[in-house]
């Protein structure tokens, strides 16, 4: 019995980061659904048919207590559907509009998503819900997400593609500039000193990787944690494709997870 941590790839290390500080008495096993990797340009029928076939294998195997779903683009489309298929907690990534809205000095927010998150209804929701007295920029990009992997793995990146990936971000209107930039995919955190760098003011990134572990950690409260001496105590990085990529399976191994293929 563990905690599962699912992404589309190895953004979701940023929540996993923040989730083991939290809980370090429980085992991790981290899914990276590489072989589906980018998830913002799916279809929704498609990816939630992909992503409850994944569950089910995983959920028959490790039997875990709960399953985080560290990816703002599957949370925003699938955790009703989760929820009602399986019975264990789920803690979905959802954009931090809420915090950003009761933040802002300026009253002016952007937030940075996949395109599939930005289209979501559930996006829209928040926004009405949440920050219907605030200006909020959605801007939605395809790139950003293997920027941040291949950033992550070492690999060069161009800082000029980057910047314009970010820059509708910024507004100004009537002497006011958007001063909260809510970071709506786990990826983009290991980004956040790449885009303060290159942002043409300053600032908040709004990460919400501690607060999703914040959740997980309420969810479990009174839940006994693994046995540590078992021989199988060690965390896992399961991916849905075998890699071949030297520099990621550093990056995983270096993040202390021994790494398996769910394939």
């Amino acid at each position: 019995m563990s905690i599962l941590v699912f992404d589309s790839g190895i953004g979701g290390l940023s929540v996993l980061r923040e989730a083991r500080i939290l809980m370090p008495e429980h085992r991790f096993i981290y899914v990276g659904d590489n072989a589906g990797f980018p998830y913002g340009d799916w279809e929704e029928e498609a990816l939630t048919e992909r992503i409850v076939g994944i569950f089910e294998g995983l959920i028959a195997k490790f039997q875990p207590k709960m399953a985080v779903v560290a990816c703002n683009t599957a949370s925003t489309l699938i955790l009703p559907t989760l929820r009602a298929h399986f019975d264990i907690p789920f803690v979905g990534t959802v954009p931090a509009i809420k915090p950003a809205a009761e933040r802002t000095s300026s009253g002016m927010i952007s937030v940075l998503a996949t395109p599939g998150t930005v289209k979501r209804d559930y996006t829209k929701k928040l926004i009405g819900e949440f920050a219907r007295e605030v200006d909020v920029r959605l801007v939605g990009t395809t790139a950003l997400a293997q920027f941040a992997e291949d950033y992550m793995m070492g690999r060069p990146i161009d800082e000029t593609m980057i910047l314009n990936e970010i820059t509708p971000c910024f507004k100004e209107l009537d002497g006011r500039r958007t001063d909260i930039i809510v970071l709506a995919c786990t990826h983009y955190p290991f980004l956040a000193n790449v885009m303060r760098r290159l942002a043409p003011w300053p600032v908040d990134w709004l990460n919400p990787a501690e607060a999703i572990a914040r959740h997980g950690l309420s969810l479990m409260q009174g839940v006994e944690p693994d046995d540590p001496n078992l021989e199988e105590f060690d965390d896992l990085a399961l991916m849905t494709k075998t890699i071949e990529d030297r520099s990621m399976r550093r990056l995983l191994t270096g993040f202390g997870l021994r790494v398996l293929s769910l394939n």
